[in-house]
């Protein structure tokens, strides 16, 4: 990790995400709003809903500087698995255990400049709607002053639900949110409530995604 660039691609992130583009742009119709909104340098961190295994590829195929995610750390028991995150800019972490030194890395990143992209929910849908936020998320906003922005995916799960091992060709959409200021998050001790927070702000960019996808307003 420690070669990575905050705003340049890897060779093979950017070999692959030509390729992500053109497959995801033919096959399920991928758009995307609101990319302006993202900072051009700088550190942030994305809150996505969790609709599919392409979650993270759709948002990473779209963007043009690099994001990093903080994934399951039993995805990297293989060698190829492994090897591939570690230059496609995955950082492993134990939903079981206290997994602080991977929070420290994350806030680390965000610190040197880089987007950092989570999943609240912790897990995927089962029915294509959006869940409860896990609390561990809060760690990262009190710890580190860069903006959070809501990310709201739509059409994935039609694409890809948890049973599937193949992509359908159906319409999906992503969404960008406005930032939320770092000091409006630190200026709260609201536990709970700023977990609601967020998630209503990530649930809103969940939903223009879904109207834009079926044709709505």
């Amino acid at each position: 990790m420690t070669t990575l660039s905050p705003n340049r691609r890897t060779v093979l992130w950017f070999t692959f995400q030509l390729v992500l583009r053109v497959f995801f742009s033919s096959w399920i119709r991928l758009r995307v709003r609101g990319r302006e909104n993202l900072p051009r340098v700088g550190g942030a961190l994305l809150l996505m809903n969790h609709q599919s295994f392409l979650d993270p590829l759709l948002v990473g195929a779209i963007l043009t500087r690099p994001v990093i995610y903080l994934a399951r750390h039993n995805l990297f028991g293989g060698p190829i698995a492994g090897r591939l995150f570690k230059y496609m800019y995955v950082i492993p972490i134990n939903q079981d255990a206290a997994a602080a030194s991977s929070l420290r890395l994350a806030i680390e990143r965000m610190t040197q400049g880089f987007l950092v992209g989570i999943f609240p929910e912790g897990r995927r849908t089962e029915d294509g709607q959006m869940g409860p936020f896990m609390p561990g998320f809060v760690a990262l906003l009190k710890r580190v002053s860069v903006p959070v922005f809501p990310v709201g995916i739509a059409g994935a799960y039609n694409a890809m639900p948890r049973s599937s091992w193949w992509i359908r060709p159906v319409a999906a959409r992503v969404v960008i949110g406005e930032p939320i200021s770092p000091d409006a998050l630190k200026s709260t001790d609201r536990g709970r409530e700023l977990v609601e927070d967020a998630r209503q702000r990530v649930l809103e960019a969940f939903q223009q995604a879904e109207r834009w996808r079926t044709g709505g307003a």
